[in-house]
């Protein structure tokens, strides 16, 4: 891949094979599992002492996930090796996980604000390397970045860009931008300001549901625009207005949403826009585009069908501001008991596991968790959780029981 800056157009070429040979064995050690492999290529399924785990059938790091990584670690070798002095740094975080970036941060990436301050762009000189994430970064960001004459190192996700191609289209034509999504989140950050992109555009990002019956009500019969405004204060762009920015809609949404709630708040728009204006002339008044990330609904659909199977509980592995994580807890969280933990310390004993409260939004204990007897353990993970942590949830898991895995898997050979 050839990265540049549009500031001097310099390009530098990340994918040479010995570059991307020696990446590959370094990513390899740090983040692969050949314990996972092997449970994976005979069926998913590790049994022992009365505990029977199962790992879901797609889960850990998609090709986005790994595609930033590798990036990130081709650009620290490149500058290494051509300029061992450049500065390299990372807007917050490559991906929701917190031992990937103590990884990223371990190889002298510098991290800085996803959103970087004045004092911290002053620190940047021309021929710096910055690398933006697989969620990207807001438009004026970048535009900064370029004017200091940086080499940029875009990781960002193609499903990503897909959404801000449709969201930029959407602002061309006048249509506000309704994003499914997490308002705080970086990803969303980013695509609402490619519906800004234009300087004519504009947003407002629903989260839920609920959200988006207000909207709906509000597109029907009216409302009190300054409650409006004040219910999604910082989920819309400068100066929407509601009576006016609603008239046309295009749905879009964060890649890592659930595929079957986008496909609701869509239904739910279009519903009303059909009922205020008249199906005839429903194209005027409303657009949608499928972008929800494949990886994203693969590991939801592949969770979607263990949850059928019998089990008696659920451990989701992640970090905790991963939003397709925190989906798949979610949907676990509705079947059976559920624990979201970002690695294997936290099951500190099988009497004692410190897990992620989603509602409470903090991390939480919970008492005889693992049951004795015969049990069946489901295991998932997001797409930014690499194997190596999942090997570590398996070992743990057998280690409560008094099992090595690696005895296991050597007597099953």
């Amino acid at each position: 891949m050839s990265t540049e800056t549009s500031a001097t157009q310099k390009k530098i070429n990340l994918r040479r094979p010995d570059i991307m040979e020696a990446v590959s064995a370094q990513v390899l050690s740090h983040y692969r599992s050949e314990i996972v492999e092997n449970i994976r290529a005979n069926g998913g399924v590790l049994s022992a002492g009365g505990l029977t785990v199962k790992l879901a059938k797609e889960f850990g790091f998609c090709y986005g996930v790994e595609r930033a990584i590798d990036l990130a670690y081709a650009a620290k070798k490149y500058f290494a090796e051509t300029s061992p002095h450049t500065p390299i740094y990372l807007l917050g975080e490559i991906i929701h996980n917190p031992e990937v970036n103590d990884q990223i941060s371990n190889l002298g990436i510098q991290i800085i604000s996803p959103k970087p301050t004045d004092d911290e762009l002053s620190q940047l000189n021309s021929g710096d390397a910055v690398i933006i994430p697989a969620f990207g970064t807001e438009v004026g960001t970048r535009k900064k970045i370029e004017a200091k004459g940086c080499i940029i190192v875009d990781t960002t996700c193609g499903d990503v860009m897909s959404v801000w191609k449709r969201v930029r289209q959407y602002s061309k034509e006048n249509v506000t931008s309704i994003i499914h999504g997490k308002a705080k989140h970086e990803e969303t950050k980013a695509t609402t300001s490619q519906a800004r992109a234009y300087g004519s555009g504009h947003y407002l990002v629903v989260f839920n549901l609920a959200e988006t019956d207000y909207v709906c009500d509000y597109i029907l019969n009216g409302g009190d625009k300054h409650v409006f405004l004040e219910k999604f204060k910082g989920a819309h762009s400068d100066g929407f207005d509601p009576d006016l920015h609603l008239r046309a809609v295009g749905v879009a949404n964060q890649t890592t949403m659930l595929r079957g709630e986008t496909e609701e708040v869509q239904r739910r728009f279009k519903a009303a826009m059909e009922k205020k204006y008249g199906p005839a002339d429903i194209d005027q008044h409303f657009r949608f585009f499928d972008t929800i990330c494949g990886a994203t609904q693969d590991r939801q659909d592949a969770l979607q069908k263990m949850l059928k199977q019998p089990m008696n509980l659920l451990i989701v592995v992640g970090g905790y501001n991963s939003s397709n994580t925190s989906h798949l807890a979610e949907m676990g969280e509705q079947v059976l008991p559920t624990y979201f933990i970002k690695n294997a310390k936290k099951m500190e004993s099988d009497k004692l596991i410190v897990h992620y409260d989603q509602h409470k939004r903090q991390e939480v204990e919970a008492r005889n968790w693992l049951p004795g007897g015969d049990i069946t353990v489901g295991i998932t993970a997001g797409a930014s959780c690499p194997n190596n942590l999942i090997e570590d949830t398996l070992r743990r898991l057998f280690e409560l029981r008094g099992i090595s895995v690696q005895e296991l898997l050597r007597k099953n050979n």
